[in-house]
């Protein structure tokens, strides 16, 4: 893979001195921002602020270094209780504020309160307009009747097993409280019946806004029935077309709130925030309600995913599974997790059918090859082909599925987003998302682009196969996507087909791609078709190409013949250490030469798709295939193994 070490080290040198220069002065006004106050103490190692406002309790804690554009998430009741949440924000530079309007029920009194007091922290304390809402409990009250009162000022609303109906807790069968609840809002228990301060009856202009909500729950909640509360909101945002992730802890009660490991709420508040979004790029077109439908209708889907080691590895994935489930935590997905390393569309297009399409009715699926088409070296010609042939073979196989398409960042990308150069690779791919309607994320756009901004380097983001903190990235650019994608979309609508260009951009794309079987072939000199394939060396072996029926062949002569009807014709193989020359004919025609040894092949099996013929007549063909005498001086050998003949129909 090649990699410009000089741009690249230039880029990190710059990253980190504007990171110097930035953590410098947003400590200064960090220190600032609580010059009326005086400190109080410390909580969880940083500085502790308690004061009054308007007579009630309030307390800010700010960051050792604080964020940029001064992120908060504000408690209004219960300060301290089950603050993993609060813990891992306070780390990541969030300031953690409490405003004590616990017994107030959410009632306009703690509303009219709650804005008096952001209009404080916003105006005196210079803390970000937009404010994340946490609510716990009855907590929950005050976090949906605020925010329905103040859509413009919400970035997001975490709720755990919060109150959504004052029906269900504190409910006529506790009376203190409940006489506390009729007082607060100064009626009686008559007009009650008519009450209209339910976060369950008012969630349209928090969806309408498309506010994002995520909540944490206990299934078995005696105290406040998640069937009677936070399930109704669920349902009901949903229909009104608003974005909400549930976690249901199964078996759990009210007590213990929050998650033992908080990163899931974590990392949907961090990617709400105004400053994270700055740097998105994502492309609308078409739609994807078909697979949200599907999801939230049918409980029953299917999500695949087909790209390369980025896809394949535990990482955006995995966090994409998980934030589905979340989203739709009803309902029974299957995973196909297509990831090969090293692979490509040319390589894709061809293993779909049998890697994907064979599983059944794929609802959602994600395409990814932006990195391997490059580095691989597949031209201009071949990307448009492998890419247009995933896309157009998935929809013709389903014209419902729902597509995106991803773009990855490696090392010679970077320093071509720099000058603000797109690279080829995904102008072509795009060029396939836009004939397809196909909504598409730029994610090397960008990393690269917050890279510029100093808000972490290449090593910190982990490189082209990014740390966990990297594919956070990958995940949350997603999940942005979702919720713009999904904003507004009921689930009752119809399921309908996407509509399928009449022609294709290439009339040679490899739409019809295909496995032909090992055993078709002719095995004339030499070849011989071993069952379970391993090499007895240390050269790395990808999954899916070790321990599988391989055609082998490792001496000059050894000759195959093979009949197949198509419009292009080609061999999936591994090119290792000992990987030959291969000399072909299709019908007769005088024989071409081809060098299967690649740039990684010494100490790697590399999966490699090797197209012979791509513009043939659609009818029947005979190709002909032997190792030639001739050898890579690099290579330790004249081999050549076999995974599958790949054919276009």
């Amino acid at each position: 893979m090649y990699v410009c070490l000089s741009n690249v080290n230039i880029i990190n040198t710059i990253i980190i001195m504007k990171k110097i220069i930035y953590l410098a002065l947003l400590s200064l006004i960090t220190g600032l921002a609580v010059q009326a106050q005086e400190k109080t103490g410390e909580w969880n190692g940083c500085d502790r602020y308690d004061f009054t406002f308007k007579d009630r309790q309030a307390i800010i804690v700010t960051p050792k270094k604080a964020a940029k554009g001064k992120p908060w998430i504000w408690r209004p009741a219960f300060f301290d209780a089950f603050p993993s949440v609060d813990k891992a924000l306070l780390e990541k530079g969030f300031h953690v504020v409490y405003y004590d309007v616990t017994h107030l029920y959410g009632s306009p009194r703690a509303v009219s309160l709650g804005t008096e007091f952001y209009k404080n922290m916003t105006s005196h304390y210079g803390l970000s307009e937009k404010v994340t809402l946490e609510g716990f409990s009855r907590g929950g009250l005050f976090a949906f009747n605020w925010a329905v009162q103040n859509t413009d000022k919400v970035a997001c609303i975490y709720v755990d097993a919060p109150v959504c109906d004052v029906f269900s807790w504190p409910g006529r069968k506790n009376a203190t409280l409940w006489n506390d609840l009729l007082k607060e809002w100064n009626l009686t228990d008559a007009e009650m019946e008519h009450f209209k301060g339910n976060p369950v009856d008012n969630l349209a202009p928090i969806a309408a806004a498309g506010i994002p909500i995520i909540s944490v729950c206990g299934d078995s909640d005696q105290t406040v029935p998640y069937k009677e509360n936070m399930d109704v909101v669920r349902s009901r945002y949903l229909a009104a077309g608003g974005p909400v992730e549930v976690i249901l802890k199964k078996g759990c009660d009210h007590h213990p709130h929050s998650l033992d490991n908080p990163e899931p709420v974590v990392d949907f508040i961090l990617r709400q925030q105004p400053e994270y979004e700055k740097y998105l790029h994502y492309t609308i077109r078409g739609n994807l309600q078909n697979s949200f439908r599907k999801f939230e209708k049918e409980r029953r889907a299917r999500v695949a995913f087909l790209g390369g080691s980025i896809t394949e590895m535990n990482g955006w994935r995995n966090m994409i599974e998980q934030q589905l489930q979340q989203r739709f935590p009803y309902t029974q997905f299957e995973w196909v997790e297509a990831g090969i390393g090293s692979t490509g569309t040319t390589p894709g297009s061809f293993r779909l059918q049998h890697d994907i399409l064979s599983k059944g009715k794929v609802d959602l699926l994600f395409v990814e090859a932006a990195v391997n088409d490059d580095t691989n070296g597949f031209n201009a010609l071949e990307q448009v082909r492998g890419m247009e042939g995933e896309v157009r073979h998935a929809l013709e196989s389903n014209p419902e599925m729902d597509i995106v398409m991803l773009h990855f960042i490696y090392d010679p990308f970077i320093p071509m987003i720099a000058r603000r150069q797109m690279p080829d690779v995904i102008l072509n791919h795009e060029r396939v998302a836009n004939h397809y309607l196909i909504p598409s994320i730029n994610l090397c756009q960008e990393i690269g682009e917050r890279m510029q901004d100093g808000e972490f380097t290449w090593d910190e983001f982990g490189g082209t196969h990014p740390k966990p903190f990297g594919h956070k990235f990958y995940a949350a650019a997603i999940g942005h996507l979702f919720d713009e994608m999904w904003k507004g979309v009921s689930p009752e609508g119809a399921i309908t087909a996407h509509k399928i260009p009449a022609k294709p951009l290439d009339a040679y794309s490899y739409y019809n791609g295909d496995f032909i079987d090992l055993q078709k072939a002719r095995l004339n000199k030499g070849w011989k078709l071993v069952d379970n394939w391993h090499p007895d060396n240390k050269a790395g072996k990808r999954n899916g190409f070790v321990d599988v029926p391989m055609l082998e062949a490792t001496h000059p002569g050894d000759r195959l013949t093979l009949d197949f009807r198509g419009k292009a014709i080609g061999i999936f193989c591994v090119s290792g250490p000992s990987a030959g020359i291969l000399e072909y004919s299709v019908d007769g025609a005088p024989f071409k030469e081809l060098d299967t040894f690649t740039q990684w092949s010494h100490n790697l099996y590399i999966p490699w798709v090797y197209m012979l013929e791509t513009e043939l007549k659609d009818t029947d063909h005979k190709l002909v295939l032997r190792i030639s005498k001739k050898k890579n001086t690099e290579s330790q050998g004249t081999e050549c193994q076999i995974r599958n003949f790949v054919v276009n129909r």
